[in-house]
């Protein structure tokens, strides 16, 4: 969330804001940027301001806010409006910074954060996509508890606020997306349950007990505070759903986000760029909706009243809903939908925009109020919604040092459970994608001399991706390695990631030639994809593949190959080339990433991630990035996107990854057969569409009174075959009967990580929703089942189920 400054239009844009600062400089009173402050500013402190009805607990919320709201004046109104809210020092009410993240990991990009005081660091948990591979809902929950811990602890000796925007739950729609990385994949199921359990998590809510995380974890210091009841509306926390919707480009050829119109059918919109907003919203209770800059079908994000309502009314959001870093400046700058500021000020006020991360309107609202545009009832509807939240936050309780958050301090941050949970996380997260002969795991007992090359490989910062902070304890791959082997040695063989010279490879080579193995690291850092960056290639980046084809013809032995960055390589000719023994995937995975890649290596824990997104060939990059549509379309040669629709090649699948062991499926309980005929609406039964011998019939899921009644379990057997231990991702698909044009070729319906013991077996349910799993939506954007055979797909397992209305 940078502010707006599209490189070809950047001096103007800098120039007009410099304009209009010093036009309003001396009208408004802006407050400054949080700096850490021992003495805690809150507002209802007494003697002298505690007695407002703002400040009585006794009183419901709702009361409270409306109270506030009433005793401000109308420019008082305005500069809230801006997420560097002005103080009202006659009320007590000290300036708030609503910005700030937490990606994963108390981050520096929001001003609302500071490092520079007692707490000089935070735990950096893997990047987003990495802990997606994990495919484990326990671990998402406690890692979003860790980092609501550290920073509600930051908060409380004045580094950081308590509104955090985070979890961006965009899809990974298409692999050159700079902040692919910062989401949880492709998959809108996989994104949907990551966010319900990362905001669930970060907000103090509960969870079921359910997925597996590696025995010996101390759980109760990371969830100590969590004991507020969610139900009652409380927040440790606030969390955002981001970017609220179909935002998935930076910066390709002539698109730029802050102009970029994706235009999206209903049906994609309805069943995969919508679906993660409306868990996050109605399932994880999140308490922030950030619109972007985009527009979607012409019209500009935070200007869709009809999407933002929805969310308000159908989904029963419960929240505030803020801008994206100025996109109300880009509305009428960039993207020229009005034809005055003020017309973009009201316009976005009366969709349901409630708060502008920028100062547009700060600058323009009182304008737009002059001119009829706006009118003040407007701003009491957004300052309601600001201020519930902050009610709910405790931020009008009085001294929040002595609530039930109060005593958490700078010992909760970087503590030995925490950096174990990040240390279990890129376990977790790390794909194993090629494993020749068995050559992985080493055995430390026989490899004398090891050699590490690679830009990235002794650089720990450049492990830890977008939106990260001061970790507590980084590492560098290269330093990890050396804990393991003595005769470790290092050569970078390019100079940085990009990779223009080769002037390093001879040392590279002579490096790899003396050594008994060899561990090359390549793939991307932020100097290749990042927010406001996309990527043009798949291929890596410079000569990097020019060095790792020179080391592994050089070295005595196979070599390894290990990938960082978010977006998918086209690492094509390493997995053909039996000189590449093993590739793994580690992504950003953070400070305890190379620890984590020395443990599987040598063979201390079993790898188990799975890839969340498709990696395809490079040929895939002839797609226009801003092609928004999903389904394939053979008529124009489009191939579609994500494993949902994909119909080319891949290099690597979702789902893909390998372990040191085997496994093999049983379905021990399911069922064959479906009927509707009980959970339908009367007359529903004349309402199904026949498809006039065009395929199998269908039902409008609007048709069903109770999807609940329809749900089962499918209950799995899972069996270890190997001689090692290891946690093992059971991924459920289904194939729906192919009833009209856009059904999906596959779908992930259900998955859980559970843990397995050499030779033995063990049992997992998977609760499954016909409604919602066994379903996908028509072009008019109604979510539809169809009737007759369905099929489970387990591995290489298949079970059908028939779905019939008698």
């Amino acid at each position: 969330m940078q502010q707006p400054v599209p490189m070809s239009s950047q001096w103007r844009y800098l120039f007009f804001l410099f304009l209009e600062f010093l036009k309003f400089f001396t009208s408004i009173s802006i407050p400054i940027t949080l700096t850490p402050n021992p003495h805690l500013r809150f507002p209802c402190k007494p003697p002298h301001h505690n007695s407002y009805p703002f400040c009585d607990t006794s009183l419901p919320i709702t009361a409270r806010a409306q109270s506030l709201v009433s005793l401000l004046t109308l420019p008082e109104k305005i500069q809230q409006l801006t997420n560097n809210a002005s103080g009202i020092p006659r009320l007590g009410i000290p300036a708030y910074e609503w910005w700030s993240e937490s990606l994963h990991g108390v981050a520096t990009n929001g001003p609302g954060v500071s490092f520079n005081g007692k707490i000089a660091s935070a735990t950096s948990f893997p990047q987003v996509l990495v802990t997606a591979a994990s495919f484990n809902r326990s671990l998402w929950f406690l890692i979003g508890s860790a980092i609501a811990v550290e920073a509600r602890a930051m908060y409380n000796v004045g580094q950081a606020g308590l509104t955090f925007w985070a979890p961006n739950i965009n899809l990974f729609r298409d692999p050159r997306w700079g902040r692919g990385q910062e989401t949880p994949g492709e998959d809108p199921m996989v994104a949907s349950a990551y966010a319900v359990e990362f905001v669930r998590g970060f907000q103090g809510g509960n969870r079921k007990a359910g997925g597996e995380i590696r025995s010996g974890f101390a759980e109760k210091r990371v969830l100590k505070a969590m004991k507020g009841d969610d139900e009652s509306g409380g927040l440790m926390v606030s969390a955002c759903c981001k970017h609220f919707t179909a935002y998935d480009l930076e910066k390709w050829q002539n698109f730029s986000r802050y102009s970029f119109n994706a235009v999206v059918s209903e049906q994609d919109l309805e069943d995969t760029y919508q679906p993660p907003f409306r868990s996050c919203i109605q399932e994880g209770k999140a308490s922030c909706l950030m619109c972007s800059y985009n527009a979607i079908n012409g019209v500009p994000a935070c200007a869709r009243g009809d999407l933002l309502q929805k969310a308000r009314t159908e989904w029963g959001f419960n929240g505030y809903i803020t801008s994206d870093c100025d996109a109300v400046a880009t509305v009428y700058e960039y993207q020229n939908y009005t034809k005055t500021p003020e017309d973009a000020v009201s316009l976005v006020l009366k969709a349901g925009t409630d708060i502008n991360c920028g100062t547009y309107l700060l600058r323009k609202t009182q304008s737009a109020i002059e001119q009829g545009k706006v009118q003040e009832e407007d701003i009491d509807r957004a300052l309601l919604n600001l201020f519930l939240v902050q009610l709910r936050l405790g931020l009008f309780d009085g001294d929040p040092r002595k609530g039930k958050f109060g005593k958490l301090g700078p010992e909760d941050v970087c503590t030995s459970e925490h950096k174990t949970l990040a240390l279990e996380a890129a376990r977790q997260g790390i794909v194993l994608l090629k494993n020749d002969k068995k050559f992985l795991p080493l055995d430390k007992n026989v490899v004398t001399s090891l050699v590490v090359i690679g830009p990235m490989a002794n650089n720990a910062s450049l492990l830890s991706g977008g939106y990260t902070g001061v970790p507590c304890y980084p590492k560098s791959l290269y330093e990890s390695f050396q804990a393991r082997i003595k005769k470790t040695s290092y050569a970078g063989g390019c100079f940085n990631v990009s990779c223009h010279s080769d002037n390093g490879f001879n040392e590279a080579v002579a490096t790899a030639k003396e050594a008994d193995f060899v561990i090359i690291v390549a793939g991307l850092d932020l100097s290749q994809e990042t927010e406001d960056q996309d990527r043009v290639s798949l291929l890596l980046p410079g000569k990097q593949m020019a060095l790792v084809s020179s080391v592994a013809a050089a070295s005595k032995k196979p070599v390894i190959l290990v990938l960082t960055g978010g977006g998918p390589l086209d690492v094509s000719f390493a997995e053909e080339d039996p000189r590449f023994a093993s590739i793994l995937w580690i992504g950003y995975p953070s400070e305890a990433g190379g620890k984590a890649l020395a443990e599987i290596i040598f063979g201390d824990y079993n790898p188990g991630g799975r890839l969340p997104m498709t990696w395809y060939p490079e040929a895939f990059t002839s797609i226009s990035m801003n092609d928004m549509n999903m389904r394939a379309d053979p008529s124009r040669g489009y191939p579609g996107r994500t494993y949902r629709f994909y119909t080319g090649k891949s290099l690597y699948g979702f789902g893909q990854g390998l372990s040191y062991t085997n496994f093999t499926y049983k379905f021990l309980s399911v069922p064959n057969k479906i009927s509707l005929s009980g959970s339908l609406k009367a007359g529903s039964s004349k309402n199904i569409l026949h498809q006039a011998g065009q395929g199998p019939d269908l039902i409008h899921i609007d048709e069903v009174e109770s999807c609940y009644s329809l749900r089962f379990y499918v209950q799995v057997s899972v069996m270890n075959l190997g001689d090692m231990d290891g946690s093992h991702v059971v991924m459920l698909f289904a194939r729906v009967p192919k009833v009209l044009k856009g059904t999906p070729e596959k779908q992930l319906v259900g998955f859980d990580r559970v843990h397995t013991i050499s030779y033995g077996s063990t049992q997992t349910s998977i609760l499954l929703d016909p409604c919602r799993h066994l379903s996908f939506a028509n072009e008019y954007g109604k979510m539809i089942i169809p009737l007759g055979d369905h099929t489970l797909m387990l591995g290489d397992l298949e079970h059908v189920i028939s779905i019939q209305t008698d």
